[in-house]
């Protein structure tokens, strides 16, 4: 009987354990290690900071889901990891061994890297996880007491820029809700080369969409900004721009877990996991990597760094194709190995209005040099399908399953899909994605 751990309970992890054990049918040991007591529905994060939502009613408890599907739950944060001896240090006390690890950590958020970046030493909002969006929430209610100018963007390095378009035009819906719209000028500063960049070379017409939307919401804009300072109540950029503010948010860089950054050769500068096409590290093959954590190399240099985005579908498809390789590697099921398609799905909502932003897959094909497809769609209906996303997920996470086969059947009917085949001449030893050690 095989041991296998997973350190984290996001999109990856939790997704990784309910495909696990419907593969492995009970035949293999599953423990879940998370120093968070529930699962959060990061998307709707938006949403909590404008009042939106409440944030309970966005996450599930793990303890009693993990339990009820006989999956063993650790609660704790890793403090090492050992994987010569395939083993995992929880709070510097428990020690469990493994035999397949899979990391789905998410990343941790650097705000040190820009003075001033961040809601606990610093002066900005975030909405990358829920202590932080309740903060942002706090923040926005005394705004509205004071309103004045909002900046909204990220700084150098980050990745995934859907959460920041949201933010700025959902203050916009909550102001003109309220009627004070007139009273603060909204700023949206980017490191994208051009508004709908995204860090993966835009969309298809993603660049004139966001454009559309920006300029119809009466939002101002900075494109190719590195901001180098932030103030108390002002941010510095790279060429000697200031621009005030009384509230902000800005989306940070991330970087890999510090446990796994003191393991000599396990990841890369940032403590992102690189990975063969199956997934596995290249020198532990014992290791699985799914999700944020996982090192990808973006499609493109742009000016100001960006990160590669990594969205919730895209690490929902690593975490299953994680789960059927091993399950594979066991001998419980009989098939090629497995690699995720990448096919990313955004949804970007504004209240009364959206973008969805469809990339198949996020990083381009080498043998046609571009993607399947690409597109950004607007209209209010992206709220509705954000909504209905969002109750959807909560429900088969309660349910205990990852992918249910209908779910399989919209992705084959929107021309998508979780994981594909790796061709047999694939050299599996190769890492997908080598950045700078």
């Amino acid at each position: 009987m095989a041991e296998i751990v997973i350190v984290g309970a996001g999109f990856g992890g939790l997704s990784a354990a309910y495909e696990l054990k419907h593969l492995l049918k009970g035949k293999h040991e599953i423990t879940l290690i998370s120093d968070q007591p529930t699962f959060t529905f990061i998307p709707s994060l938006p949403w909590v900071t404008f009042n939106l939502r409440r944030l309970d009613q966005v996450q599930l408890p793990l303890e009693p889901l993990l339990q009820k599907y006989g999956i063993h739950w650790r609660h704790g944060k890793v403090t090492a990891l050992d994987p010569e001896e395939k083993r995992v240090t929880v709070e510097e006390e428990i020690t469990l061994e493994y035999d397949y690890l899979i990391i789905a950590t998410g990343a941790s958020l650097a705000y040190h890297l820009i003075p001033g970046l961040g809601p606990e030493d610093g002066y900005t909002q975030s909405v990358c996880n829920a202590h932080h969006a309740e903060m942002a929430r706090e923040a926005w209610n005394e705004f509205l007491e004071n309103p004045g100018p909002i900046l909204v963007g990220a700084v150098p390095g980050a990745s995934c820029m859907g959460p920041a378009y949201e933010v700025a035009l959902l203050a916009d819906y909550s102001l003109r809700n309220k009627g004070i719209r007139d009273q603060a000028t909204i700023t949206f500063i980017s490191p994208e080369p051009y508004l709908g960049h995204l860090g993966i070379g835009g969309m298809a017409n993603s660049d004139k969409v966001v454009t559309e939307v920006m300029q119809e919401h009466g939002i101002d804009w900075v494109e190719n900004a590195a901001i180098t300072e932030i103030k108390p109540d002002h941010v510095k950029l790279s060429d000697g721009q200031e621009f005030p503010f009384q509230y902000a948010m800005f989306l940070p860089p991330f970087r890999g877990a510090q446990f796994l950054r003191n393991v000599p050769g396990l990841t890369d500068k940032k403590g992102f996991v690189p990975v063969r096409d199956t997934y596995q590290h290249p020198d532990y093959p014992s290791i699985y990597s799914a999700g944020v954590i996982t090192q990808l190399a973006p499609p493109e240099t742009t000016e100001v760094p960006l990160g590669a985005p990594k969205t919730g579908q895209m690490t929902e498809s690593m975490a299953i194709a994680v789960a059927h390789n091993i399950a594979r590697e066991l001998g419980e099921i009989q098939s090629h190995p497995v690699k995720p398609s990448l096919d990313a799905i955004c949804m970007a909502d504004f209240g009364n209005d959206g973008i969805i932003f469809i990339a198949a897959p996020v990083v381009p094909e080498p043998s046609i040099g571009h993607r399947r497809h690409a597109t950004a769609l607007r209209g209010v209906w992206v709220n509705w399908v954000k909504n209905a996303f969002e109750w959807y997920f909560l429900m088969k996470m309660r349910w205990g399953t990852a992918v249910p086969w209908f779910e399989r059947l919209v992705l084959f009917l929107l021309q998508l899909s979780l994981v594909t085949p790796i061709a047999p001449s694939s050299d599996q030893s190769k890492p997908l994605t080598v950045l700078e050690k």
